[in-house]
């Protein structure tokens, strides 16, 4: 049984495997790994469970409780509070996991799981191949508590604030946001209420969007996939800085204060070379992915400073990030990692480093945002019937080798499945625009006709 995939377990809420009866196995095998491994609690286990916004986050959350208190393991309920932050709390309340309910940047009706260590870092390949293990087999009955030492739930009610505060931390203790106007869009999910209170409590003015949610309305033309509320709202209210987060706020998109946005890229440029002139970027290096733009490169190469690339996923940027012991990655998509802070992507955290290099640079992010100039980009995204391993599709490696004779090496053609839906990603960079638009068009139409 295959359930984890580049970030976590995700797929429709009530449809395999985000069905209360894998969730609830899922925190069984959980549960019954902490078991056997050393803890800092002597006996007893304890997991933090968090969530977003949506509906099926109840549900879900109530069957993984249960399923670790089946083993013995305490849980405590953080309520909805962004992804970083729980690999924050994991970490620093020195719990044996951590574990978010969340299914990021989709839409209501999915949910996912992912899984911290005692270290606030994600569970490791190995552990999810033992968990997948377990589920799949029958052998987790044999390991129940005893009726005695079965596990309890409790709320608790200040993880909201302990998070407040972590994010806080990571801006210039000196410094403040006075006198700035911020916009800021929340995307109806897990951000909704730390987000502009980490903000407006550093001194910023914040106009807050999609802070109502409803269960179904997370990332609803909203947050960092919708950025031109945030466009809109930041020329309306002639703001500063616009601040876009997903609906788990492990990502954000920027606006400046004309309106043009800032993706991953432009963020991790920012910061790269602003840290790179105050000797604390680590190695001179930079981690980034195979869907990042070229223009990144060439930002980085002019400053002086490597880019390291990696496999599309954060937990992948991460690894890349610990194995160097550099300090800085990220996607284009917006996971921003600042690993002397967090320990994975937080969309506070990075829009926090933008503004304070606005701060240090007495710059406005119109032009801090001049330092890279995207290469034209067009990417796809194809729904497909199902998940394949693309490299046995018939006539695929022809057809990309066919699309990058014909940019004849002015660009480049990056394509891959999506590790947690049945979509490819198609990516085509070039100097002409309507070209490679058409370059992609022909891939996605190719493999709409031979993935059936």
């Amino acid at each position: 049984m295959k359930l984890f995939g580049t970030d976590g377990i995700r797929g429709t809420a009530n449809i395999h495997p985000m069905t209360p009866d894998v969730v609830m196995k899922v925190g069984q095998a959980l549960g019954y790994l902490l078991r056997l491994q050393p803890s800092r609690k002597g006996d007893r286990r304890m997991v933090l469970i968090g969530k977003d916004t949506r509906l099926s986050g109840y549900m879900l959350e109530q069957a993984l409780s249960s399923g670790l208190n089946s083993m013995g393991v305490g849980v405590q309920l953080t309520g909805p509070l962004p992804t970083p932050g729980i690999g924050f709390l994991a970490r620093n309340m020195r719990v044996d996991a951590g574990v978010i309910i969340s299914a990021s940047h989709n839409a209501y009706g999915d949910n996912g799981i992912k899984i911290f260590g005692s270290d606030g870092f994600k569970i490791s390949a190995e552990m999810e191949r033992q968990i997948e293990s377990l589920v799949a087999g029958d052998e987790l009955s044999l390991h129940l508590a005893d009726s005695d030492e079965i596990g309890r739930t409790r709320r608790i009610d200040d993880a909201a604030g302990r998070y407040i505060v972590f994010a806080k931390n990571s801006f210039p203790l000196l410094s403040d946001l006075e006198n700035l106007r911020i916009v800021l869009d929340c995307a109806n999910g897990a951000a909704y209420k730390v987000a502009p209170a980490i903000f407006s409590e550093l001194g910023a003015e914040v106009v807050v969007l999609g802070n109502a949610p409803s269960g179904y309305n997370i990332n609803d033309k909203s947050g960092a996939l919708y950025p031109a509320r945030t466009q809109d709202a930041v020329l309306k209210y002639r703001a500063d800085v616009g601040i876009s987060l997903d609906g788990d706020a492990d990502r954000v998109i920027m606006v400046d204060e004309k309106g043009e946005i800032l993706n991953g890229d432009h963020i991790l440029a920012i910061c790269a070379i602003f840290l790179k002139n105050s000797g604390r970027l680590k190695s001179d290096k930079v981690v980034a992915t195979q869907m990042s733009n070229v223009g990144f490169d060439l930002a980085m190469k002019a400053h002086g400073i490597s880019v390291v690339r990696t496999d599309v996923g954060d937990k992948y940027v991460v690894e890349a990030m610990r194995a160097e012991n550099l300090v800085l990655g990220g996607e284009q998509s917006g996971h921003i990692i600042h690993l002397d802070h967090a320990t994975t992507g937080d969309g506070c955290v990075a829009a926090l480093n933008v503004l304070s290099v606005m701060r240090e640079t007495k710059k406005p992010l119109s032009e801090l945002r001049k330092i890279m100039t995207d290469v034209p980009q067009v990417l796809i995204n194809t729904k497909v019937s199902k998940r394949v391993d693309l490299t046995q599709v018939p006539g695929f490696q022809d057809k990309i080798s066919e699309i990058e004779a014909q940019l004849n090496g002015t660009g480049r053609v990056f394509v891959r499945m999506s590790g947690t839906e049945p979509v490819v990603r198609i990516l085509v960079e070039g100097p002409d625009e309507r070209r490679i638009s058409s370059l992609a068009g022909d891939i996605a139409e190719f493999l709409q006709k031979h993935v059936s």
